[in-house]
């Protein structure tokens, strides 16, 4: 079962580049993020033709995430995370499918810091906290995966030097993934590939991409019962460099 997450910066001036991903890496699951669009202007139609049923929670302009499936369709479990510090925001959905439970999520960015958009990304990631130990504590077999804004450690990061002033570099974000990394959820692109430098994500501007000045943000955490299935996990680096694509790139893994 091939699980991907994939933050596509707009899914319908996207759309092109999505539909001839999915078509060449052929996921079974997809959690998506950055829709900007509204709930009534996702591409079902396009998405359905692709072979794909899906769930989606829109937001015009801004966040936006969604479930896709070829293996069964998406029975949607949950939509916004429990106590949401501000549920206007479209950022998390759930779904049974093929006998996992599938978080997708969109992470506050978290800048500029310190201000309140840092202050809803500490609050929005400790609900998310709350609940992945919920999730734990179910001993459901589980998939969190989406754009975490979060490079976890140095390794995650291009010249981290240059981050330290950064809401995806700050120490309390890192230190709240790690807190949920302790729950006992497996990061399982690090798993895999504990001393790799790669990368997620690359800036549109300074040529970022072909300097591979990039960040590690996009991230799939298994729960303890998933993690032992665990057979490939890499980053579809090349769809980065397509024309009019996301400045994410991305990431899946095979399981048993």
């Amino acid at each position: 079962m091939k699980i991907a997450t994939y933050n596509v910066n707009g899914v319908n001036g996207r759309l092109p580049v999505l539909l001839r991903w999915l078509e060449q890496a052929q996921p079974d699951v997809v959690c998506l993020q950055e829709l900007k669009a509204s709930s009534e202007k996702f591409p079902e139609g396009a998405i359905a033709a692709a072979g794909y049923e899906a769930i989606w929670h829109g937001q015009k302009s801004w966040n936006g995430v969604a479930i896709l499936s070829r293996v069964g369709t998406p029975v949607e479990t949950r939509r916004g995370l429990p106590g949401d510090p501000d549920p206007s925001q479209s950022r998390y959905i759930e779904a049974a499918v093929n006998g996992l439970l599938i978080g997708g999520l969109y992470l506050p960015n978290g800048n500029p810091k310190p201000g309140p958009k840092f202050d809803y990304k500490l609050a929005w990631f400790e609900r998310l906290i709350d609940h992945a130990a919920d999730l734990i504590a179910s001993g459901a077999p589980v998939v969190l995966a989406g754009d975490y804004n979060v490079m976890p450690t140095e390794r995650d990061v291009y010249k981290p030097e240059r981050w330290v002033d950064d809401a995806l570099f700050a120490p309390e974000a890192r230190d709240a993934y790690a807190r949920l990394l302790a729950q006992g959820w497996t990061d399982a692109l690090r798993h895999l590939h504990p001393d790799e430098t790669i990368y997620t994500f690359w800036d549109y501007f300074r040529n970022a991409f072909n300097r591979n000045a990039g960040l590690r943000i996009d991230h799939l955490l298994l729960s303890p019962s998933v993690a032992p299935r665990l057979k490939q996990a890499e980053v579809d680096r090349q769809v980065r460099g397509w024309e009019k694509t996301s400045d994410h790139a991305p990431v899946w893994i095979e399981l048993a």
